[in-house]
């Protein structure tokens, strides 16, 4: 299993705040059966300046790969990438693309989206060879107008939500309908801590196949497999 949305790196964002803490969450997070986990410290446009950020993210890793025992996930590096303004015409944002896939973490605006965001993201897609995947879409579709999702669709834009919306009252019942529906691509547990933001991939899971059946395990995991075919280098 890949956790495609996590803050583990130690002191980059909001998430880990020390090396053990990262390690804990590696340990966690094999215990839900994960293989390889994605860090994706978040990433402003208008706060860091990429060079910085990408040296930022480097050290964290290092500390964390030196640290870390055999047997936990592996780690790619990615980063959740804030939405702004005219990021389809910005070459940066290839550097930013999760390590070894095409996939960009894009975190959308919690407000309805006019066409020219839609447009954006689409061309996101269409002219600079990345697959955008919209990261924690519970928390922005319900926003949006039925067309914009079918548009979003139709662009081959992929969506991720959190696992911790198919385990909470407010958000499950949208989970269950999207993933049902098969307009949900990843899950990820985005966790930040081992206190307030805990990994509880194993419990979403566990829902899922209540829910939605075996398989929609199945079309997660063959997604999965599409973009994680590789063995992991960290």
């Amino acid at each position: 299993m890949v956790d495609i949305h996590s803050h583990i790196l130690p002191n980059v964002d909001d998430g880990s705040g020390s090396t053990e803490e990262s390690l804990a969450l590696l340990e966690l997070l094999k215990k839900q059966g994960v293989t390889v986990s994605v860090a994706t410290p978040h990433f402003y446009a208008v706060r860091h300046k990429l060079s910085e950020f990408l040296e930022r993210r480097e050290r964290a890793a290092r500390i964390l790969a030196d640290a870390r025992s055999d047997g936990v996930p592996a780690v790619r590096l990615g980063a959740e990438v804030s939405y702004y303004e005219g990021i389809s015409r910005s070459e940066e944002i290839k550097a930013l693309v999760i390590e070894g896939t095409p996939l960009l973490l894009l975190e959308m605006p919690e407000a309805p989206w006019h066409d020219r965001v839609v447009d954006e993201v689409l061309r996101m897609n269409d002219d600079h060879g990345v697959a955008v995947l919209l990261a924690h879409v519970e928390r922005c579709l319900p926003f949006q107008k039925k067309h914009v999702i079918e548009r979003l669709a139709e662009g081959e834009v992929l969506m991720q939500m959190n696992a911790d919306s198919f385990l909470e009252r407010g958000t499950r019942r949208f989970a269950v309908k999207m993933l049902r529906d098969r307009k949900i691509h990843m899950i990820g547990s985005d966790c930040h801590n081992m206190t307030s933001r805990r990994p509880r991939l194993d419990e979403a899971y566990a829902e899922i196949r209540r829910r939605c059946g075996e398989d929609a395990a199945a079309w997660l995991g063959a997604v999965e497999d599409d973009f994680f075919a590789a063995e992991a280098v960290r």
